[in-house]
């Protein structure tokens, strides 16, 4: 039954494929191979599995070499394009610091003024007291000359009237003194009025004095108002992004802070007198309460400043770079840090101020570098093929540690990365993700 199935399918394939002899021949004798149309037709289906074998691999070869080409070239322009946003967030964070430095410049000049227009109403309103003061003495003496005018009219009459039934002589010496004393009082009067006239006069001046200074006064405050705005609305533009970096970050700003203020709190010299603070004072105007609080916002914006310094919001590297495995479970365990593949001998940089606690080798690290810095912060460099610092060391963010190579436990030439809390892996590109805000 085989054989006959086969004879039919020679036959049918011998319409396309016939039979084909091969002769081998020696000196002595000659022998042929039959090559029927089934084998021929194994043989060919053979060759052209081959054939498209080879042309599929070839074609998965070239697109996946065109396809790492495009990935390359996407991380280059993606790196262009981080370094150009690094770029913009610096120039933009100095003009702010400028802008803030400007504003307290001119806050400080308006508290001057302030001071020296508050101290000039002072003065006037001094003066207008002992003007008011001096013509309610005038009109006082004014109503008592005139109170003892009316009462030296009276007893003139009186005399007048006594004159008639007394002796000649003893009538014109009364006479006599009643006039003496009548121009007395005349003249005493005439400088009264005119002391009184000057004062009213001197009060005039002093009053439209007053409403200058009190226009000049208004407008002051409405400045200062206008200067206090602008300080509020900076701190609270150049506050808000700080808080939700550090909030991303996983950190909380207040304790930030805190740790910052006890870092930074060194007191001293001598004693002096000092005015109470318009915080505690209940008796300070608005004024000094909001100059106050942007004092307070001042301080800690630059608490801000100086606690970024010391968080690693920065990236360890600033040379070409490819991002080969992120934090979190490989094969089962965990990754506790970021992969960061360079050409060999990359520099490798800190990431912020902190102090060298190890520098050497380390089993699976290879060589490696660990910072500790502020907060209960600690940051590693792994598989380095230099270490360029010693333990002890302090660094800053942006000083060379050492170069990327494959030491340890590596594949191939890369930066293992690492960021700890309290002991604890975190992942690193949080803090890299927040730092876009800040740097």
């Amino acid at each position: 039954m085989p054989k006959r199935i086969l004879h039919r399918v020679n036959t049918a394939l011998a319409r396309h494929l016939p039979e084909q002899r091969l002769f081998l021949r020696s000196d002595t004798e000659t022998r042929f191979i039959r090559l029927r149309p089934l084998t021929q037709a194994l043989v060919l289906s053979s060759s052209g599995l081959v054939l498209a074998w080879t042309i599929i691999a070839t074609a998965i070869l070239l697109m996946d070499s065109i396809g790492s080409g495009t990935a390359r070239d996407q991380a280059a322009r993606k790196q262009s394009v981080y370094e150009t946003r690094l770029d913009t967030i610096a120039r933009e964070r100095d003009a702010r610091a400028e802008e803030a430095v400007a504003a307290q410049e001119r806050f400080a000049v308006a508290l001057q003024q302030v001071s020296t227009m508050q101290s000039a109403l002072l003065d006037s309103e001094e003066r207008r007291r002992e003007l008011e003061t001096g013509i309610d003495v005038i009109q006082s003496t004014l109503r008592r000359t005139m109170g003892e005018r009316d009462t030296a009219r009276t007893e003139a009459k009186v005399a007048s009237a006594a004159l008639a039934g007394e002796v000649e002589a003893t009538g014109l010496a009364r006479t006599g003194d009643l006039v003496a004393t009548l121009d007395i009082l005349s003249n005493t009067l005439g400088e009264t009025a005119a002391e009184r006239d000057q004062k009213i006069a001197e009060a005039e001046v002093s009053r439209a004095e007053t409403e200058t200074i009190a226009y000049e006064k208004r407008l002051m405050e409405e400045r200062n108002d206008e200067i206090f705005n602008a300080l509020e609305d900076a701190i609270t533009v150049s506050m808000d992004p700080l808080d939700k970096v550090f909030k991303s970050a996983g950190l909380n700003p207040d304790d930030l802070i805190s740790q910052v203020q006890r870092g930074y709190s060194g007191q001293g010299g001598p004693w002096t007198p000092i005015a109470m603070s318009a915080k505690n004072d209940p008796t300070a105007s608005v004024d000094e309460a909001r100059a106050a609080r942007l004092l307070e916002g001042f301080d800690r914006l630059n608490v801000y400043r100086i606690a970024a310094e010391r968080v690693p919001l920065a990236m360890p590297l600033q040379s070409a770079f490819r991002f080969t495995s992120p934090f979190g479970t490989r094969w089962g365990r965990l990754h506790a840090g970021i992969d960061l593949a360079g050409a060999y001998g990359s520099p490798i940089y800190a990431t912020a101020d902190g102090v060298v606690s190890h520098a050497g080798w380390m089993s699976g690290y290879g060589r490696l570098v660990t910072i500790k810095h502020q907060f209960g912060i600690e940051t590693r460099y792994g598989h380095m093929a230099q270490i360029r610092v010693n333990v002890g060391d302090r660094v800053s963010r942006g000083d060379r540690i050492g170069d990327m190579g494959n030491s340890g436990r590596s594949t191939g030439t890369h930066l293992h990365y690492e960021v700890r809390t309290g002991g604890s892996p975190v992942n690193p590109m949080t803090f890299i993700k927040a730092g876009r805000d800040v740097f």
